[in-house]
This record gives C-alpha cells, structure tokens and sequence, in this order.
C-alpha cells in the first residue's frame, strides 16, 4: 500500500535522535537499525571508513496516525555535507514503478535530480531530487518490475 513519510538526516546523530523520538512517540521501530556496514562493497568506490560502519544507514519509528519518520546519518566521508535545509525529505511510497517514474519526473520537472530512478541494492527502484521550490523529494517503490 502506497504510503507517505518523513525522513530526517543527521550529522551522525540518527541513533540518539531516533532513541529520544522512541521515548516521545512511544511504539518500536519497523525493522531492525540498519548500519552504513551493511552496504555491499561498490565496484571504484574506496572501502567505508571504520568510524563509518556503524552509523545508522535507515532506521523507521511510527509516530502519529500511520505516520512513519524514517532516519539516516550522513556521514561527510560519504560525499553528504548535513546542513539545515538538506537535512528533510518528504519520502513517496508508490505502488508501481510507472507511477514512481510519474511522480519523480513531475516533482523533478525545473528542479534538481540528486539520484535518478535507479534499482538499489536494498531491493527497491529508487530516487532522490528537489522540486523547483527547492522542497526534496524520496520516490521508493518495492514493486518488482
């Protein structure tokens, strides 16, 4: 089922971040923490720092009304550079490929494509862009194509 969440990046802080959200919202994460560790070695690309490896790649806390924030840290050994403003995404869940092309492609239409649709080794066909008012887009579909 298509879903709509809010995902918030930190400068190496997302573990204690989510911890506090936890003790507000209550509840338990979807899943297990999942840390930068975990990434498959990339074909050109240098191995992820030691410091690195147990920074939270992606982490879900359901807050309020089927809400879901989702969280990752940003580590600048990463090429990411964490500041206010690039630190929120509005995360789109579709439920098909061709509506996760439609939505990226509108919202991306006069603004800036960070990561074009692409398959991911997580498993889903994904996206990263802002819009023309500068507002920052995730498109992630688990549809298989």
């Amino acid at each position: 089922m298509a879903r709509v969440s809010t995902y918030l990046n930190f400068p190496r802080s997302t573990e204690a971040a989510f911890l506090f959200y936890k003790s507000v919202f209550g509840g338990e994460f979807n899943g297990p923490v999942h840390r930068f560790g975990e990434i498959p070695a990339q074909p050109g690309r240098p191995p992820l720092a030691e410091a690195d490896r147990q920074l939270v790649m992606h982490v879900e806390l359901p807050i309020l009304a089927g809400h879901v924030l989702m969280g990752t840290d940003a580590p600048e050994s990463m090429g990411f550079k964490c500041a206010p403003g690039n630190n929120v995404y509005i995360n789109l869940e579709p439920d098909t490929r061709a509506e996760a092309d439609r939505l990226f492609n509108a919202l991306s239409a006069g603004g800036k494509v960070e990561m074009p649709m692409q398959d991911m080794f997580w498993g889903a066909y994904f996206g990263s862009c802002s819009d023309r008012f500068g507002v920052r887009w995730m498109v992630n579909c688990a549809a298989r194509p």
